[in-house]
């Protein structure tokens, strides 16, 4: 009785104190989880862990608030209620690397999903992902690859940028500042160029996605030349 008691503290205190201390308190209850993976408000997350035997997640995990992960039902209680027979119902989950799951995602027993997968807002996996895809719904269905989504999100990235520059304009009634700019510093700062700019986030931004900063800083070449370059293909984007 103590010993289920200390246990509920335990978690308790670990929901409290944030994503870090809740994933050490798993891997305390034996469950394999990988390097530099995130948590959201960890109150808002149910990982089945009565079967740590049955749960593996990678490195560079993202597990957003509302995440569910089962490895076990009882929904054949039903069955057993009707014919009297008692059938177990449980399977391993396995979530590969560089895996990010949108807000109230659940992932069924029995799953595998691969590395370098994005799922979508909702989403209920029931059956294995492959890798390099971008899944969403109710139930899951792949919606296009990795490489899809990278050369489509690309250009609308751009787009999106542009528009939030111009709706700062609007919104403070003032020409915009680099600190404005917690994301979109990408297209007016270069890799060779993080030190002119110590106020913005970048180095924060790139190394919650893993080991992304020092490559960022070696290949990145923003499109712009230059701040006032970004903004004034934000004002021109107003007219088009």
């Amino acid at each position: 009785m103590l010993k289920g008691i200390f246990r509920k503290i335990r978690r308790k205190y670990a929901e409290y104190k944030g994503g870090e201390i809740y994933i050490n308190y798993l891997r305390e209850q034996g469950i394999k989880i990988g390097t530099r993976c995130h948590i959201g408000k960890p109150s808002t997350i149910a990982i089945d862990y009565t079967r740590p035997y049955l749960v593996e997640i990678g490195n560079n995990v993202r597990m957003n608030n509302g995440f569910t992960l089962l490895t076990h039902d009882f929904a054949t209680s039903v069955i057993t209620n009707v014919y009297g027979e008692f059938l177990p119902s449980a399977g391993k989950v396995i979530i590969g690397n560089n895996v990010y799951f949108a807000q109230k995602c659940t992932v069924m027993k029995g799953v595998t999903i691969g590395d370098n997968c994005i799922i979508g807002y909702g989403s209920l996996v029931t059956k294995d992902i492959p890798s390099n895809s971008v899944v969403a719904g109710s139930p899951a269905r792949v919606i296009c690859t990795l490489e899809e989504y990278y050369e489509k999100r690309k250009t609308k990235a751009l787009e999106e940028s542009l528009a939030v520059a111009n709706e700062i304009e609007k919104y403070y009634k003032r020409k915009p500042v680099p600190t404005d700019f917690r994301e979109e510093f990408v297209y007016f700062v270069s890799g060779n160029e993080v030190e002119k700019y110590p106020e913005l986030p970048i180095k924060h931004q790139l190394s919650t996605m893993g080991d992304c900063f020092d490559r960022w800083v070696r290949e990145h070449n923003a499109p712009y030349k230059s701040f006032e370059e970004f903004l004034n293909a934000a004002n021109n984007s107003k007219k088009e």
